[in-house]
């Protein structure tokens, strides 16, 4: 049971006249607030399975030291591997399709070629007939001014003699130019459009490579800070899911106390206050360090808060998870008055001789055996023992 414990840093034993008779005494007196806990070792950091496999490779033990960056055992896990070689093989295909050598690409080029040459012969059909419009307009104006039959049968026997053809082909001309250059256009669009898709698909090729080289990668456990294996959870041949813990990393240069201080402490205790520390493997040693942190929830599990102490000096070969008992100093007096606990009554009350009725006091420290009196009785009162 957690409790707090009050030292007396003196050796004499408190005056008596009698054998059950005592009279208060002034002595220096420290609180304490006791607690229990483990060594442990700070920034620690569990590695933890990125996805599911069969573990391999896993060579490491507890106490090894590791690097940042070390990839210290694998997952076997061939369906990200594939995953990944798949994407490889994607991004070669599209990289090809952005290329003026890809296949559909290659057949628009030829075909927007067939249709350049197509256009510029129908142009250059569609211009001679527009230039033999032309000139059977003027010819039309100069004959005007001759009678109309004669220069009527003149005109088409100039126009038979140069085998000019009629308007109807002139409109025909012109449409198939103009349909020659639509079509071309829409060749070039088509090209522009199978391209950008072209390009497209790589940009999304080569995210799903990136995605799938970096799942393939959770194969690998690898060390993320420097420090030293304190836990092994998994072993070769363990099948190991997505979550799992498979080892637990700590910094073996940084110990420290993780006390259990009970709720009915706690309030006393404070950042920066002195803590006496008995390692369960050297008892007989007595380590001094402070609060260095209280965490504000409480542990369920242990049913207790959390507090942290730092040393004041480093601690050599220490073991992570080490046992200790701590009293955390929390308050201190020079010259108090004090009296034993169990002439302490309840409320407060002492049995002071030549007292009729009990007398109430005022305490300060209290501890399982001494009380430190602030008001009530003096050093030259006497206490008896407490009528039952």
């Amino acid at each position: 049971m957690k409790k707090i414990l009050a030292i007396i840093t003196v050796l004499s034993l408190f005056s008596c006249g009698k054998s059950d008779e005592i009279h208060p005494i002034n002595q220096d007196i420290k609180e304490l607030v006791f607690a229990s806990g483990q060594l442990e070792w700070d920034d620690s950091y569990n590695l933890t399975a990125q996805t599911d496999g069969v573990l391999q490779d896993a060579n490491f033990e507890v106490g090894n030291t590791v690097a940042k960056g070390k990839t210290i055992a694998r997952l076997d896990n061939e369906i990200n591997k594939i995953n990944a070689e798949t994407s490889q093989q994607q991004i070669v295909i599209s990289n090809e399709n952005v290329t003026s050598s890809a296949p559909a690409l290659m057949q628009l080029e030829q075909n927007i070629q067939f249709a350049e040459s197509k256009y510029a012969q129908d142009k250059k059909q569609a211009e001679r007939y527009e230039r033999l419009m032309q000139l059977e307009q003027n010819i039309q104006f100069a004959e005007s001014k001759y009678a109309q039959d004669k220069k009527q049968a003149e005109r088409y026997e100039r126009l038979n003699q140069q085998n000019i053809g009629s308007k109807v082909e002139y409109e025909n001309a012109q449409l198939a130019a103009k349909n020659s250059l639509s079509s071309l256009n829409s060749l070039k669009k088509q090209y522009r459009v199978i391209l950008q898709q072209a390009k497209q698909q790589q940009i999304a090729t080569k995210g799903q490579l990136k995605s799938n080289q970096v799942v393939k990668n959770y194969n690998l456990i690898m060390v993320t800070e420097s420090g030293t294996v304190i836990k092994k959870l998994k072993n070769n041949g363990d099948y190991v899911k997505k979550g799992e813990i498979i080892a637990t990393i700590a910094n073996q240069t940084k110990v420290e106390a993780v006390l259990n201080v009970d709720e009915n402490s706690i309030g006393k205790v404070t950042l920066g206050q002195t803590v006496f520390i008995k390692l369960n493997t050297h008892k007989n040693n007595v380590l001094k360090g402070k609060v260095s942190e209280i965490l504000s929830a409480f542990d369920q599990q242990t049913q207790s808060f959390i507090c942290k102490v730092i040393f004041d000096k480093p601690i050599e070969n220490s073991l992570f998870g080490t046992q200790l008992e701590a009293n955390i100093l929390v308050g201190e007096k020079k010259n108090a008055l004090l009296i034993p606990r169990n002439y302490v009554g309840f409320g407060n009350k002492v049995n002071v001789k030549g007292k009729e009725e009990y007398v109430i006091i005022k305490p300060g420290i209290v501890s399982t055996e001494y009380v430190e009196v602030l008001e009530g009785v003096t050093k030259d009162d006497v206490l008896l023992p407490l009528k039952l």
